[in-house]
């Protein structure tokens, strides 16, 4: 499968702090790609330097099978950038924003289908300053993959969401890499990077500790389970075993009965708290 991105020892320092150690990276064609990490962990510079937004110091990078150092203009219509903050024209309205944006690409989508697809066709009038933070967010991501993008940058796409809104915006992302879009997204949101996400890498430190899919990532498919019942609990690698043994000891029923692995949530947490060099 052609990868989409392709890092190699990439790094970047920032006086005497070395933000990005040598990072390698392939994003294939097609996949969602999430890239997770605590603040100040190196993943916005990583981000950032395959945007064409900052400088690398070292290291070979190909988006697109372009060095994103040095952009064209047919490359940039090629990626869509939602970007984490963004100045929009508070004075016009959803519509005449997303339309204004639309004559910036050779082939954009359809202006309302986009404002359908993203859930503000009932606020399309509205000046976007009266809009609630979420709905705001929602003409970011609107304005993002307005030009039919073939690689789109998400980054915190869904901060100020409520519930309802969140899982809309998850249905569009997955309407989206089946059209064949290239997603890679930045959340700090675990369950949002299960849902979503083909696979997923940690990065910390300035290096990618862990890379895999959301379920095997960190050894997770394969960790102790944790038995859990009304009066005690156990760590085992035969989770099967542990609960027909309590079946009998119980005679049937056991009560409060859980069986759990770790969550994405306890994989990350442990690889991001692990010490390094």
């Amino acid at each position: 499968m052609t990868n989409a991105i392709q890092v190699r020892g990439l790094t970047k320092r920032y006086g005497d702090v070395q933000a990005v150690k040598g990072i390698d990276l392939d994003i294939r064609q097609g996949e969602v790609f999430a890239i997770l990490g605590p603040n100040g962990a190196g993943k916005s510079t990583t981000v950032e330097i395959l945007e064409g937004y900052r400088k690398r110091d070292s290291g070979e990078v190909s988006v697109l099978g372009v060095d994103p150092a040095r952009p064209t203009r047919e490359w940039r219509s090629r990626i869509g950038i939602v970007l984490q903050t963004a100045n929009d024209a508070a004075e016009l309205s959803v519509r005449e924003t997303v339309r204004h944006f639309a004559d910036y690409y050779p082939n954009p989508r359809d202006p309302d289908e986009v404002i359908a697809a993203v859930g503000l066709t009932e606020s399309a009038n509205k000046r976007v300053r009266q809009l609630s933070g979420g709905q705001r967010r929602r003409v970011d991501v609107a304005l993002g993959v307005l030009g039919r993008p073939e690689l789109i940058f998400l980054d915190e796409p869904t901060t100020g969401f409520d519930p309802e809104a969140r899982r809309q915006f998850w249905e569009l992302i997955e309407g989206l890499a089946h059209d064949g879009s290239t997603i890679v997204l930045t959340t700090h949101y675990l369950d949002e990077a299960e849902a979503l996400a083909d696979r997923v890498a940690v990065i910390a430190g300035g290096t990618i500790v862990a890379e895999g899919e959301p379920g095997t990532l960190g050894g997770r498919a394969t960790a102790k389970a944790t038995v859990s019942w009304a009066d005690g609990s156990v760590e085992t690698d035969t989770p099967t075993k542990t609960v027909l043994e309590l079946s009998r000891r119980f005679d049937g029923e056991v009560p409060g009965l859980t069986v759990a692995r770790p969550t994405l949530e306890d994989i990350y947490l442990t690889l991001i708290e692990a010490p390094r060099d």
